[in-house]
């Protein structure tokens, strides 16, 4: 497997440039090797079977990737999640000085006619990675996603940015108890992360991970609107999940304007086909977004998000550049700390709020979401 790497004290990552995922990132933190991102099981196997058809993305399936367009590709011929998720890049460069180490690769087939280039960097005393996608040129219009997963051995709690509202799509991801399990409810809506409906009645709190047993759901979170939450038309949106049994917090920023969704994957063993045969368990896909969910297609028309003033594409043109970013990290959980409510970005650092009133700053760069 080709792989790129750069270290820079506490950070190393990995990317394998067969499909642009990350393989491995790891958070020195004091003593601690923290390793946030999840990797699939038959992905370092090289005796798996895979059905016909699996997409590259799936048998290589690790840690974060970028999709372009998010979900079904019914526009343009390639395989679910687009060509950045499912085909080789090429590193450019490698770079390092003033207190910072990068890697540029360039995506070697186009999205839509445009070039997409990968940045991925790394600021020395800071736990977080900096992801940089840029599209040059293109015609047309396309979906977006990051798709950072995390895996949990033993569960733990979730936190966000204020969102307005929860919504799963109109069919649930496994509907044939000869393949799988699925639990919300399908479709449905909520404003209250904490009572999220489910198919069999009742509700989940969508803030403790995971909400059930032996299932794979999906559902969308979706901004809001920043006069709502307090902020600027700039504003940052994150996730932290605090894991149990790791014992540590995972962060992922992103600005809501550029991302104004987050799609949470929920794969705890309710796929009985393989690859994930029930094995792939405990894992919180954190999808940043701009996406309706349902495609390609659907995600450049008028739809359901874009109805409520949500912007579900990007438009391409020649000429033109769209920057994403979007920053992952984690941070060692401190007696006492509980798990983090808030995240308070400056220009220089990253306040973590804890539920029991405690808080503690890290080395962040504030500039790079443009605050």
């Amino acid at each position: 497997m080709p792989l790129h790497a750069i270290d820079l004290d506490p950070v190393s990552v990995t990317l394998d440039d067969i499909v642009g995922h990350l393989a491995a990132l790891t958070i020195r933190d004091g003593a601690r090797r923290l390793s946030p991102l999840h990797r699939a099981p038959w992905a370092d196997d090289p005796t798996a079977d895979f059905p016909a058809g699996t997409a590259p993305n799936v048998q290589h399936l690790s840690g974060d990737f970028f999709c372009a367009p998010f979900g079904r590709n019914d526009l343009e011929a390639a395989p679910s999640h687009g060509w950045p998720a499912n085909s080789a890049w090429d590193h450019v460069e490698t770079s390092h000085g003033e207190g910072r180490s990068s890697m540029l690769f360039r995506l070697r087939q186009r999205v839509m006619g445009a070039t997409l280039d990968k940045r991925l960097t790394l600021v020395a005393g800071h736990p977080f990675l900096y992801q940089e996608h840029v599209f040059s040129d293109g015609d047309g219009a396309v979906s977006a996603s990051h798709h950072t997963m995390v895996h949990m051995r033993a569960g733990g709690d979730l936190a966000f940015s204020p969102k307005q509202a929860a919504l799963t799509p109109p069919e649930a991801l496994e509907s044939d108890p000869a393949r799988g399990r699925s639990i919300l409810a399908y479709p449905a809506r909520s404003a209250d992360l904490g009572a999220f409906p489910l198919a069999g009645g009742g509700s989940v709190d969508l803030r403790r991970f995971p909400p059930g047993e032996s299932h794979e759901d999906f559902l969308t979170l979706v901004e809001a609107p920043a006069e709502l939450a307090g902020k600027t038309a700039r504003a940052i949106g994150w996730t932290a999940v605090s894991r149990v049994a790791e014992q540590d917090h995972v962060l992922v920023l992103k600005r809501t304007d550029v991302l104004p969704v987050t799609m949470l994957w929920i794969s705890n063993g309710g796929r009985d086909y393989a690859p994930w045969s029930s094995r792939h368990t405990g894992v919180l896909g954190i999808e940043d977004a701009r996406a309706s969910g349902l495609g390609h297609a659907d995600s450049c028309r008028d739809n359901d998000l874009t109805r409520i003033g949500v912007p579900t594409a990007f438009a391409l043109a020649a000429g033109r550049t769209t920057v994403i970013r979007q920053v992952i990290g984690a941070v060692a959980a401190e007696p006492g700390e509980g798990r983090v409510v808030g995240l308070e970005p400056s220009a220089d650092g990253l306040t973590l709020r804890f539920a029991g009133g405690a808080a503690r700053s890290v080395g962040y760069d504030g500039g790079f979401l443009g605050e």
